[in-house]
C-alpha cells in the first residue's frame, strides 16, 4: 500500500482538530452507526474543555489504496516541544489559516519549523463561509510570511484549497461544488511525497523516539517513525543516546500502528512507517532504537530553549492537606521528573533544601496546563511567581523578546499601544486596519513586560480584544519593567470569613472571597485600592444588640468577587505571593506567613 505521512499545523482555534474529524468520517474510518464525540482528536479532557490542541497526536486513514498518516500538532507555542519532535515524522504539511483572520503568530512558529525542515505545504484556507471571511487576502499574506520566512521556489510555488472544515468540503476553486473533502484526498496523496525512508527496507533498522507515553499493562511506550529497515516482534534491539552512548538492550514486546484513532497491532514495520514499540525500561524521547549492529545514533531536531521558570513548592498553609492525597515533596519530584522525561521542552533542577523544584519551559500557559493536571491528580502545590530566563549573549545580559499580535477595536488602540510600548518597553512594528472597526497591532515585547498583563489587556480593551505571542528572540536586557501597582488586603486572623466584614471592606478595593470561605492569616483575600499592601480582619461581625431601630440595621449586599482562574492567578502574584493550588481550591497568600516576617520583608523591598 502507498504511504503519505503528513502534519496539520494552524493557529489556535482555525479549525484544524476539527478538519480531521471531518477526514476520518470520509474516509471510513468509522461505522456509519459509531458513536464519535466532536473533536475526536482531543482525548485530554483539558485539551476538550480549552478547545485547543495540547499533545500532537497521530491517526491513520485509507483513501483509494493510499495509507495517510495524519499527525493533529498544538497550535500554541507553549507547546512547540511536542511540534519541533513531531515535524521529524512527516513529509508534508497542511497549513490552515482562517480566511478571515489570516495567519497568525503561532501559524508563523509552526511553519518555520517546517519550512527549515524542507517540507513543502499545501495551504487550506478554512471557513471561506463565514460573512468576514478574505480569502484572497489570506492567501496573500500566506505568500507574504512564507518569503519572509526565507522559503526556497518551491516551497512559495504552493497548492492551495478553499475549505469549510465543519461542513465537511474543500475545493480547488472558491465557487467549487462543495460536497467533500475528496479534492483534498487528491491533492495529499499527489503533492506529499512517498516516505523516502522505504527505499532504505533492506538496511539495519533505525528510528528516533518522538514522544513517549505510559500504559499499565505494557509500561513504556515510544512513537516514531522508521528510518531504516524492517523490525518484527520478538526481535532484540537497543537504545543510544544522542551522542552514541549505549542505554539498553531489550526484546520488542509490542508493535502498533494507527488505524483510525485506534492503536492496532501488527507483526512487522518497516521503513516509512510511524509506529509504537513497547519492551524497553529505559529509552525516551530523542533516543535512537536500531538494530544490535548499529553504532551511530541519528540526527535529533534541536529544541528551542526555555524562556521562564517557575519555583514548585509543597503547600505549607495552614489549610494544606485538607484536599489532596499527594502533598509531599518527594512525590511532587517524581511526577515533575516523570513530565520532564516525556516533555523535552520542560527541565527540571532542584533548589537548595529540596522542598522547592525550579521548572523551566516555554510560557506561562505550558505552566498553568502541567500545574491543572497535577492538581487534577491530587497534588497540592505552592507556585512562586514565573521568572524570565536571561542569558549572557553578544549585547551582555540578553533577555527573551515575543512577538504580539493584537486585534483590538480602533477605541482601545491607544490604550493598548501606550501599556505596550511605554511602561512594559515594547517596540511598535506595525499597525494596520483589520476589517470593520478593528485594528491589528504588531510590537515585539520583552516576555517580563507580558507576565500579568494579559488581566490588564481585557480590562483596557471591555473583553473585546485578542492577543496572541510567539518567542521572536533575544535582545539586550531592557532595565526595570514594573509590575502590579497595586497592594493587597491580608487577612489578620484564622476562621471563615463573614459576609458584615466583607461588606465593610468594600470600600478598600475588590474582593477575592465570598462569604464562609475558610482564611489563614497571612492569605490574600483581596486587591488593596491603594499601592500598599493592608492587613485586615474578615472575621470581624457585627456586635449584637438589644436595640432595634428604622436604620440601623443595613442590609449585607456584597459585590461578587473577583475569582481568577490558574494562569490569573499566577499571572497576578508579585514576587513576595505564592499561589497555593489544590485539587479544590485556588487561594493567594503572602509567601511569609508569620506577621512579624512579612513586617520586616516589606520594610527591607
Amino acid at each position: 500500500m502507498d504511504l503519505r505521512n503528513v502534519a496539520i499545523i494552524a493557529h489556535v482555534d482555525h479549525g484544524k482538530t476539527t478538519l480531521v474529524d471531518e477526514l476520518l468520517k470520509q474516509s471510513g474510518a468509522f461505522r456509519e452507526n459509531q458513536q464519535v464525540s466532536e473533536r475526536a482528536m482531543d482525548s485530554n479532557d483539558l485539551e476538550r474543555e480549552r478547545g485547543i490542541t495540547i499533545l500532537a497526536k497521530a491517526t491513520s486513514v485509507e483513501w483509494k489504496g493510499t495509507r495517510i498518516n495524519i499527525v493533529d500538532t498544538p497550535g500554541h507555542a507553549d507547546f512547540g516541544g511536542e511540534v519541533e519532535r513531531i515535524l521529524s515524522m512527516v513529509d508534508g504539511v497542511v497549513l490552515l489559516v482562517d480566511a478571515a483572520e489570516g495567519p497568525m503568530p503561532q501559524t508563523k512558529f509552526v511553519t518555520s519549523k517546517a519550512l527549515a525542515l524542507g517540507l513543502r505545504p499545501i495551504v487550506v484556507l478554512n471557513k471561506v463561509d463565514k460573512p468576514d471571511a478574505e480569502p484572497d487576502r489570506a492567501l496573500d499574506e500566506c505568500f507574504d510570511l512564507f518569503a519572509n520566512l526565507g522559503a526556497d521556489e518551491d516551497q512559495l510555488d504552493f497548492p492551495h484549497m478553499y475549505a469549510s472544515g465543519r461542513s465537511g468540503w474543500a475545493d480547488h476553486e472558491l465557487d467549487g461544488p462543495r460536497k467533500d473533502l475528496s479534492a483534498l484526498f487528491k491533492l495529499i496523496v499527489d503533492h506529499v511525497p512517498a516516505p523516502r525512508q522505504i527505499k532504505r527496507v533492506d538496511e539495519d533498522f533505525r528510528m528516533l523516539a518522538t514522544t513517549l507515553s505510559s500504559d499499565p499493562f505494557l509500561g513504556r511506550i515510544l512513537t516514531g517513525r522508521v528510518e531504516s529497515g524492517k523490525l518484527r516482534v520478538g526481535a532484540t534491539v537497543q537504545a543510544l543516546s544522542r551522542v552514541g552512548q549505549k542505554i539498553e538492550q531489550f526484546r520488542v514486546s509490542r508493535i502498533q500502528a494507527f488505524r483510525g484513532l485506534a492503536y492496532q497491532d501488527i507483526e512487522e514495520a518497516r521503513a516509512g512507517d510511524i509506529v509504537t514499540l513497547a519492551g524497553m525500561s529505559k529509552a525516551t524521547v530523542a533516543d535512537t532504537i536500531c538494530a544490535l549492529a548499529v553504532d551511530e545514533p541519528l540526527d535529533a531536531q534541536p529544541i528551542d530553549p526555555p524562556t521562564i521558570t517557575v519555583t514548585f513548592g509543597i503547600n505549607d498553609s495552614p489549610l494544606a492537606g485538607r484536599d489532596g492525597k499527594k502533598v509531599q515533596s518527594r512525590v511532587i519530584r517524581e511526577r515533575l521528573l516523570k513530565e520532564a522525561e516525556s516533555n523535552v521542552a520542560i527541565k527540571v533542577k532542584d533548589t537548595p533544601g529540596g522542598e522547592a523544584f525550579e521548572v523551566s519551559g516555554r510560557g506561562e500557559l505550558q505552566m498553568g496546563v502541567l500545574i491543572e493536571n497535577m492538581r487534577r491528580e491530587g497534588f497540592e502545590l505552592s507556585i512562586a511567581r514565573p521568572q524570565v530566563i536571561m542569558r549572557d549573549g553578544e549585547a551582555g545580559l540578553e533577555e527573551p523578546v515575543e512577538e504580539v499580535t493584537i486585534d483590538v477595536d480602533e477605541d482601545y488602540s491607544g490604550a493598548v499601544i501606550e501599556k505596550v510600548t511605554g511602561t512594559r518597553k515594547g517596540e511598535l512594528v506595525e499597525m494596520k486596519p483589520a476589517g470593520t472597526g478593528k485594528t491589528r497591532i504588531v510590537a515585539h515585547v520583552p516576555s517580563r513586560g507580558l507576565i500579568g498583563y494579559h488581566g490588564e489587556f481585557l480590562t483596557d480593551t471591555r473583553g473585546t480584544g485578542v492577543l496572541n505571542r510567539v518567542f521572536h528572540g533575544w535582545t539586550a536586557h531592557k532595565g526595570p519593567i514594573p509590575g502590579r501597582r497595586a497592594g493587597v488586603l491580608i487577612s489578620m486572623e484564622s476562621g471563615e470569613a463573614v459576609a458584615y466584614a466583607l461588606w465593610n471592606l468594600e470600600e478598600r478595593g475588590r474582593m477575592f472571597i465570598g462569604p464562609q470561605e475558610k482564611v489563614y492569616e497571612g492569605m490574600i483575600i483581596g486587591e488593596h485600592s491603594r499601592e500598599n499592601d493592608l492587613e485586615v480582619n474578615p472575621l470581624k461581625g457585627k456586635k449584637l444588640t438589644n436595640v432595634r431601630a428604622s436604620g440601623t440595621d443595613d442590609a449585607v449586599r456584597l459585590t461578587p468577587a473577583t475569582i481568577f482562574s490558574l494562569e490569573e492567578a499566577i499571572a497576578y502574584i508579585n514576587d513576595d505571593e505564592l499561589v497555593e493550588v489544590t485539587p479544590n481550591a485556588i487561594r493567594l497568600r503572602k509567601r511569609f506567613l508569620d506577621p512579624h516576617e512579612r513586617k520586616r520583608m516589606a520594610k527591607a523591598s
